[in-house]
């Protein structure tokens, strides 16, 4: 065995160093026990839920199912707090100056990923806010009207390389539907007129008489009626996977189509200042409830697939559809005024 022997000196400099290392790491140690202190104790108080929607909508009927069942494990009432307005970015801001460790927020990641390239908004998307905890996912359904006479997904590119093209309805300039169109047309070079709604009741209502040929949706109960009567065909859909009521129907991604192949992705947020021990476990209650059968099915019946995840894979998601997003709004010049 070799040894190395140090003079004096040598020493007497080592022991210094070690001694400034242990200093310069003891605020950390004690932030760190101040930290798993905090974590222990909470929550102390109720916690409050932003939902940047209206009252009743998928978002908030979501959050209170998911608030009730939390606060029972976890000792304290959660209030949900509805903070609707352009385009959820209000309720976003309010939990972005939240400071009190006890404030979340519920609701889809379009706020964080979207938005703020369309619209001025009074948070940094990937500074101010912390994705926790996914919570599920609504695929986007790629329906052909009666207009439409092609069978399937290939003849809807086939059209799109004629002179005539495919019109395909949204439901409003700027949305994720709106961004999907965008990437269709830049992967296939094709023609696919954007026809832009405000909302869903008139758009559900043209798309029963045939006033264009595709139409971009998430399942909602008034669109799947649509398909039981036979007026709207799905010929594609989206996510990581196949929808189950619909196994015989590739995604887009399965079509070769990955950029296009966006979901509607909702989970839990958190303002950047919260504690990583409070997180960590906040993720875990999120989780455990999520994998639950009987919250899957609840969700399921919600026209939602349940997707929880660890907390990186959350965050991760979030900055790559923002970046993705960002691409696409800009070659596009998709501007909301």
């Amino acid at each position: 065995m070799n040894i190395t022997h140090r003079n004096p000196i040598q020493r007497r400099h080592l022991l210094l160093a070690g001694a400034s290392l242990a200093a310069a790491g003891l605020p950390s140690l004690a932030s760190a026990a101040k930290a798993n202190a905090a974590a222990s104790t909470w929550p102390s108080k109720p916690i409050r839920l932003i939902v940047p929607y209206p009252a009743g909508g998928i978002n908030d009927v979501v959050a209170r199912m998911l608030g009730d069942q939390m606060g029972q494990t976890l000792g304290q009432p959660f209030v949900v707090d509805n903070k609707p307005g352009a385009g959820a970015t209000i309720g976003m801001a309010e939990l972005a100056k939240a400071d009190d460790q006890h404030t979340f927020a519920f609701g889809a990641i379009s706020p964080l990923t979207l938005n703020p390239y369309l619209m001025k908004v009074a948070y940094d998307p990937m500074h101010d806010i912390i994705p926790v905890a996914s919570v599920m996912y609504a695929p986007v359904y790629v329906l052909a009207t009666t207009a439409f006479r092609g069978r399937s997904f290939a003849d809807v590119l086939a059209q799109a390389q004629t002179r005539q093209g495919v019109s395909v309805a949204t439901s409003g300039y700027g949305t994720l539907a709106h961004i999907m169109v965008e990437q269709l047309i830049r992967a296939t070079g094709g023609k696919f007129v954007h026809v832009p709604y405000k909302g869903g009741s008139q758009l559900v209502t043209d798309a029963a008489g045939a006033q264009f040929d595709l139409l971009l949706a998430n399942p909602f109960a008034p669109i799947n009626a649509l398909i039981e009567q036979g007026k709207l065909r799905v010929l594609a859909t989206t996510g990581p996977q196949r929808v189950p009521a619909f196994k015989d129907t590739p995604t887009l991604g399965e079509l070769g189509f990955d950029k296009a192949n966006q979901t509607s992705l909702f989970g839990f947020y958190a303002p950047r200042n919260t504690e990583p021990a409070v997180i960590e476990r906040f993720h875990a209650e999120v989780n455990r409830i999520v994998l639950s059968p009987e919250m899957r099915q609840r969700l399921r019946k919600l026209d939602n697939v349940p997707r929880a995840s660890k907390q990186e894979d959350f965050a991760t998601a979030v900055r790559k559809d923002y970046a993705l997003n960002g691409v696409v709004i800009e070659q596009a010049h998709i501007r909301v005024e």
